[in-house]
């Protein structure tokens, strides 16, 4: 039998339907991604069934569920997090990488390094869910849709900071070197590796027992509710804070232009009439109601959630880092503590680059003190302190205070994960 000319729409309609879904904002109920049925002789019912089976059946679901677990870092720009990152990129056992989704916003939101908009953020947030979602499932294919210019048989040299992720950089990602353990360090990758295969990327991701990825653009938590509550990806939630004025004094040394104005204060004295309050206060709102909801323990964040203070790293780098790995129920790997021991005792000219992670990690944390004036020190304090007493950083009432007192800034606090 035939199908009429109504039901051959419907299906059209359908179809148009659910490319759509595929692309907009998902809510907060578990994403389907089994397999669509195809129709045939207009009989929808007995596929359905076939399709239901599939469900049940399907052998990447079962995958997930048994042996993968799914990390993200969750974190804001110069909060540390590529320090973070590298605690997973030296595992051996697990697949990083650095920041994809921004692919996403410079190719929705070109002009914007950080959009304002509602309208943005709710298409952002929808694109980038679909990214995570796809990269945690090993399909890097799906980042060719954000990538520019396109890549030409799933091969590009565009991929955004390529060179961070060791996965990337290493064979038979990188076909280009013979030895199973040799990595090259960042500047190198991309000259000696060449373009980007992603089917060969696609396969090392495959290969790998877990999939970890860092990012600054997601604002907070509960803006990744769907995917935390998708039993196929065992999502684990790594939320990386730091001291805000920390964040701005690192800011404002490494987005010179961005926080010109900033600059213009401190060397001053003198608060310029249109400084930018909102490159602080987003920081501290998207802190305070992000925290504000792991800490308050909602039932689809149970076993999903770690609070990570920067600081408790940058101090005992080591044990912390043997906390979240615990947390994750992944082994500690020798990698990474070899590198824990070669990275957090370098001096200052030890990084070469703004996103460098060789570094004395505690003096690090603290430098702060002595790059902000004062005043903008106490300007921040008022603005922020809500989610600086909620996070256990303390304020300094004078310049003596602020330079003379350092560990006494932060309070001891234990953020235990939500088991």
């Amino acid at each position: 039998m035939q199908c009429s000319w109504k039901a051959v729409l419907l299906l059209a309609l359908a179809s148009i339907a659910i490319q759509y879904t595929a692309i907009r904002t998902f809510t907060a109920k578990s994403f389907q991604s089994c397999p669509i049925p195809n129709p045939v002789n207009c009989s929808l019912s007995q596929d359905t069934d076939v399709a239901d089976r599939l469900c049940d059946e399907s052998p990447t679901f079962s995958y997930n569920l048994s042996r993968k677990t799914h990390v993200l870092i969750l974190a804001t720009t110069r909060s540390g997090s590529s320090f973070v990152g590298q605690l997973f990129n030296q595992h051996f056992d697990v697949f990083y990488l650095f920041e994809p989704l921004y692919h996403v916003q410079y190719t929705l939101i070109p002009k914007l390094t950080q959009s304002k908009s509602t309208t943005d953020r709710r298409v952002m947030l929808g694109a980038s869910r679909d990214l995570l979602r796809s990269l945690y499932d090993c399909d890097l294919y799906f980042l060719e849709n954000y990538i520019k210019p396109q890549p030409v048989n799933h091969t590009t040299d565009r991929l955004f900071r390529r060179g961070a992720s060791k996965a990337l950089c290493s064979p038979p990602v990188c076909e280009s070197l013979g030895g199973v353990d040799l990595h090259l360090e960042e500047g190198d990758c991309v000259k000696k590796c060449g373009t980007l295969n992603l089917t060969l990327a696609t396969e090392s991701c495959r290969e790998h027992g877990h999939v970890a990825i860092k990012t600054v653009r997601v604002p907070e938590v509960s803006d990744l509710r769907a995917l935390v509550e998708d039993p196929r990806l065992n999502l684990k939630v790594i939320q990386l804070v730091r001291d805000p004025r920390g964040i701005l004094a690192s800011r404002s040394e490494t987005f010179r232009d961005t926080y010109r104005l900033w600059r213009i204060w401190d060397g001053t004295g003198r608060k310029p009439y249109n400084l930018d309050v909102t490159q602080l206060t987003t920081v501290c709102e998207d802190f305070w109601n992000s925290v504000s909801t792991g800490l308050n323990r909602p039932p689809w964040l149970k076993g999903k959630y770690m609070l990570v203070r920067y600081e408790d790293l940058a101090r005992n780098p080591m044990k912390k880092t043997e906390e979240i790995y615990d947390f994750l129920g992944i082994p500690m790997d020798s990698n990474v503590e070899r590198w824990i021991q070669n990275n957090t005792r370098g001096d200052r000219s030890s990084s070469k680059h703004k996103y460098g992670t060789v570094r004395n990690s505690a003096a690090t944390a603290e430098r702060w003190r002595f790059r902000l004036s004062y005043e903008i020190v106490a300007f921040t304090q008022h603005a922020c302190q809500q989610v600086l007493a909620q996070l256990g950083y303390k304020t300094a009432s004078s310049e003596e205070e602020l330079k003379n007192l350092s560990i006494s800034l932060v309070e001891e606090r234990d953020f235990l994960p939500f088991s």
